[in-house]
């Protein structure tokens, strides 16, 4: 697995509730896409530049598990902030840094391959308004990660998502995305994980993982998603099931904090927002942000 968020005018859904169906929301990131080219969150992207393109692979065994994780991301960096997106393996070559660093912002936006799209985005929304101020300003909690290993350090990454879960005992999570630590933490909450990834076949515990995210989006109560969808395209199709369902949509994000952020209200209901440095990068401590949509608070 690689893993790992502007009000709406539409009602936030509510878990159970019958929604009648909603605005289309197909092509959702790229609509976003559109209304930042024009100056609608911000400066114009072409009076930004990307000062840096990187191009980062590592691999991750927590101790006790037998899932070796394979992660690759791609960052832009526009003046303070950085912007992060997973991709998959082979999708990007490390020769996308030298050929892209030092590019206005909407040549990016416009003609690069989508997860770097997508960082781009990513950089440009979190330049507009960082998390940090996200969180002095009230619209945001600041979470601390702890130093210290790997392990301790996921395991507090995914009990502060799981806290963003608001679910009956017994409930079923869609979980697209599968990382272990979190598995564990939606059971502790009493619910019952429904894992879904395409790169993993089962959980540490034995859990089989399918790669039908359609069956897990028709089954689940609520559904928890890594900012991976943001890369492979799949955002939109799990935007608008969870909105035409009526069911809470959890976004955990390290790719696209920022673009996740901007749909919280019209179909996400909660985002863990994991800023660059990703906790994995850091034995340090380090900070994300949790979100509720304004109804949520």
């Amino acid at each position: 697995m690689t893993t790992s968020t502007s009000r709406s005018p539409h009602t936030d859904p509510r878990p159970g509730a019958a929604l009648p169906d909603p605005v289309p929301v197909a092509l959702a990131v790229d609509r976003l896409i559109a209304a930042a080219l024009a100056g609608d969150h911000g400066p114009l992207p072409a009076e930004l530049v990307a000062t840096s393109v990187f191009w980062i692979h590592h691999g991750t065994r927590l101790a006790g598990g037998d899932t070796t994780y394979l992660n690759q991301y791609v960052l832009v960096r526009v003046g303070g902030t950085f912007g992060g997106c997973a991709f998959e393996a082979g999708e990007l070559t490390p020769e996308i840094c030298r050929d892209f660093s030092g590019t206005p912002l909407d040549v990016l936006l416009r003609d690069a391959p989508r997860p770097l799209r997508i960082a781009a985005l990513d950089a440009y929304l979190a330049h507009t308004r960082p998390h940090r101020i996200a969180a002095e300003e009230g619209d945001a909690e600041a979470v601390a990660l702890p130093s210290g290993t790997p392990e301790t350090r996921a395991t507090a990454r995914d009990v502060a998502i799981a806290g963003l879960l608001d679910i009956e005992e017994g409930a079923k999570v869609g979980l697209i995305g599968v990382v272990n630590p979190l598995v564990a933490a939606i059971r502790e909450r009493g619910g019952e994980p429904l894992p879904c990834d395409f790169n993993l076949r089962a959980t540490q515990w034995g859990d089989p993982v399918t790669d039908d995210m359609h069956e897990v989006l028709d089954r689940a109560d609520a559904v928890v998603a890594t900012g991976m969808t943001l890369s492979n395209g799949s955002f939109d199709t799990i935007l608008e099931r969870c909105r035409h369902r009526g069911i809470p949509l959890i976004v955990y994000a390290q790719s696209g904090s920022a673009v996740a952020r901007a749909f919280l209200g019209s179909g996400v209901t909660a985002l863990s927002a994991e800023p660059f440095p990703f906790s994995q990068f850091s034995a340090e401590e380090t900070v994300l942000y949790r979100y509720r949509a304004a109804d949520d608070a």
